[in-house]
């Protein structure tokens, strides 16, 4: 019987975090002295490691030997949010309903994301998503996207090939990881990057809600068990 494999990116996939990653990076560069950071610069880079995030929206003359103090800022600013009234990172329609869906049907599921591990598991412990999942990659333990290595690693550890595995996200970077580890890379439209950045990136598909993305996922599963036939 052939193995289903799900590899999931987290923020602008299963979470609607678009308002508190903005308004972090906002926080850390007023700290920095470098004013407010715009919206529509800050979603290029969500899904990169930390440091080359920042690294990618300070300016060109900015020191380098203080872009660690610029992400140690995004940090703070982001426990900071998590303190106050009103905080909320909800998961987007639909998204643990798929996730139990495929759990019950008998998929394996994984996580890749440009979260720290600690980061990774407050959100998944506040919505009840651990429980679902097998494998959990993120930058703690080597390169980030675009790099395969979170996909690929997924793969090791629950013994899915390439062919059974499908990695879904809503940016170029997902994309890009996915085509560089063999797998189907399904990009989804709700998130940081524009339809035409995921595509750019490389996806096989795109999907605009999660009823497309769940058709998507089982047609991969039905195509999956014909080729065991």
């Amino acid at each position: 019987m052939r193995l289903k494999l799900a590899v999931f990116d987290v923020d602008g996939t299963l979470v609607d975090s678009r308002q508190v990653i903005h308004r972090a990076m906002t926080r850390a560069f007023e700290r920095a002295g470098l004013g407010e950071i715009a919206y529509d610069r800050v979603r290029t880079i969500v899904g990169l490691e930390l440091t080359e995030a920042v690294l990618r929206l300070a300016p060109a003359d900015y020191p380098a030997e203080r872009i660690p103090e610029l992400a140690t800022y995004y940090k703070q600013a982001f426990v900071e949010q998590r303190a106050e009234t009103g905080f909320s990172e909800p998961l987007y329609e639909g998204a643990k309903d798929t996730v139990e869906r495929l759990a019950d049907e008998g998929w394996l599921l994984g996580v890749a994301t440009g979260k720290a591990r600690r980061g990774l598991d407050i959100v998944f412990d506040h919505h009840g998503l651990h429980r679902y999942f097998q494998t959990f990659q993120t930058v703690d333990h080597g390169p980030g996207k675009p790099h395969p290595r979170m996909v690929l690693d997924a793969m090791a550890e629950t013994g899915a090939a390439p062919a059974e595995t499908v990695v879904i996200g809503d940016t170029s970077f997902d994309m890009e990881m996915a085509r560089a580890a063999k797998t189907r890379a399904l990009g989804v439209a709700w998130g940081f990057h524009t339809p035409d950045e995921i595509e750019a990136g490389g996806a096989h598909e795109i999907h605009h809600d999660y009823d497309g993305l769940n058709a998507a996922l089982d047609a991969f599963a039905d195509g999956l068990e014909g080729d065991a036939a």
